[in-house]
């Protein structure tokens, strides 16, 4: 009897919001490759050849997070193609691929991104692979907050100014903005009655009341993370609108991910949330991993 050769292939391990590739360009524009292996780039048919319209985030092996502007014809998946791993628009991206859209899921209701719901799951027909480059963003259960001037992370391809494109290769850029609780961010979009926005209960901003630094045209779907004490980053938000890009009194408005974490359990088969208490034990643990680092310090000194 004929055996066959078994042959066992190790799989990438696969943890979310925590990028094997560390490497990043500190306070700088260009992120490094790897950096952010949940960014997706969402391109549209829409008028002939593929363009890039939106990002979004990998969170399952055939989900992505996005938001729901970024479809205004939702029901037409075969415009959309999602690329994973993805660098640099015009340049060589060895670790890409390239997924075809099952179906676009938006909340019952949703009309315009100052409206709220501005939130879209996609399913893709075809599963990605886990790499160091493809891996997913964790997602805050209901109850996880981040607190006001937290410092986050915007990735994306959008506009770098006002109506100018990503030049040269078009690699992906990266900012640090932070976190601005409900009520300032009202106050700043209240200082001009001609142009008033409600900041709403499924809303957050991110940015500086100067201005300066901002997501813009082109970054809508995509992600505001934020890490938290032992280095874990989550999807705090979704890039959903704002009145220009990075103008004073008027910072970046995202969709805040925690609102939704009932309708993203619903569609998306055996995810999992991170809550309160995953916070807590991280804080817990950074706390004991400092204190053994001390008293080892202390002995090594004696």
């Amino acid at each position: 009897m004929n055996q066959k050769e078994v042959i066992v292939v190790e799989r990438p391990k696969t943890r979310c919001g925590r990028p094997p590739v560390l490497n990043r360009i500190v306070g700088g524009h260009d992120a490094a490759e790897g950096a952010w292996p949940w960014q997706v780039d969402i391109q549209s048919y829409s008028g002939g050849a593929p363009r890039h319209v939106c990002g979004g985030t990998l969170i399952a092996p055939d989900w992505v997070l996005s938001a729901a502007h970024c479809f205004p014809e939702p029901l037409d998946e075969s415009s959309y193609i999602l690329y994973v791993g993805r660098h640099q628009l015009g340049g060589f991206n060895p670790y890409m691929s390239g997924h075809w859209v099952k179906r676009v899921v938006i909340p019952h209701g949703y009309v315009d991104p100052q409206e709220g719901q501005d939130i879209a799951l996609v399913q893709l027909q075809s599963a990605v692979s886990w790499s160091d480059y493809v891996q997913p963003i964790c997602l805050p259960g209901a109850d996880m907050q981040f607190s006001s001037g937290k410092m986050c992370t915007i990735t994306g391809w959008g506009d770098i100014r006002n109506g100018v494109s990503l030049q040269g290769a078009g690699t992906l850029q990266q900012v640090q903005v932070p976190l601005i609780d409900q009520r300032s961010c009202q106050r700043m979009y209240q200082t001009q009655a001609s142009e008033v926005v409600n900041i709403l209960s499924d809303m957050i901003c991110a940015g500086y009341q100067e201005g300066g630094k901002d997501s813009c045209q082109g970054d809508s779907g995509g992600p505001l993370v934020c890490p938290t004490t032992n280095g874990t980053w989550v999807q705090v938000g979704v890039v959903s609108f704002g009145l220009g890009c990075a103008a004073p009194n008027r910072p970046g408005i995202y969709t805040k991910v925690s609102a939704y974490a009932s309708f993203i359990q619903q569609n998306v088969e055996n995810i999992r949330l991170l809550d309160r208490a995953d916070q807590n034990w991280a804080d817990r643990l950074t706390v004991i991993i400092r204190t053994l680092f001390a008293l080892i310090m202390v002995q090594l000194l004696r």
